[in-house]
């Protein structure tokens, strides 16, 4: 359906297997990118910023005929983001802090060409039953979760046994909102 070749900046397995499953056709290249934001940024506005700065940052690695698809999520409970934790005792009182409560999950994408881009977020809440301190323990030791956002997956233990509800899309909250994706991959 897309005449063009999509470039996926991103090392994120979840997101090239959502884009797989999805049946586009694509092709994986990075480029180092810090994920750093002006911290007076609004908190739902940091994933389409990061997504943005990986595009422009990696811009290099497209031709005329392909477009580059980066994305960056964010989990966010109040006004606090929790990225990728840094270490086990991170990972711990992350998931401690969501345990019990509705977080957001917050996925910005951007689509650039060698002419324009165009980013925009996708945005789930999801509803974490309460988790004791040893559920905690096996699911780090269990999963390592230490690349993921907000500590846990969608996927794994976490989103199998103590997700509730979500309100939006699993993709978004894996890693990629595909319907949207899709959607500005029309436009575009």
């Amino acid at each position: 359906m897309l005449e063009r070749k999509i470039i996926l900046a991103s090392q994120s397995p979840r997101r090239s297997q959502l884009l797989k499953e999805a049946g586009f056709d694509f092709e994986v290249k990075t480029v180092p990118v810090e994920e750093r934001y002006p911290v007076d940024l609004p908190v739902e506005d940091v994933a389409a910023f990061l997504a943005r700065k990986k595009a422009r940052e990696s811009i290099s690695l497209i031709q005329d005929n392909e477009l580059l698809l980066t994305a960056d999520s964010i989990v966010v409970l109040g006004d606090q983001i929790y990225g990728k934790p840094e270490d086990k005792e991170d990972a711990f009182n992350t998931i401690k802090k969501l345990s019990g409560k509705i977080h957001k999950v917050i996925t910005g994408v951007c689509i650039k060409d060698l002419e324009k881009e165009v980013s925009f977020s996708g945005i789930s809440k999801v509803h974490m039953d309460v988790l004791t301190d040893d559920e905690i323990h096996y699911y780090i030791d269990t999963f390592q979760p230490y690349d993921k956002a907000g500590a846990y997956a969608i996927q794994e233990w976490i989103g199998l046994c103590k997700i509730s509800r979500i309100e939006g899309t699993y993709s978004n909250i894996m890693g990629l909102p595909v319907h949207l994706v899709y959607r500005e991959l029309l436009k575009f």
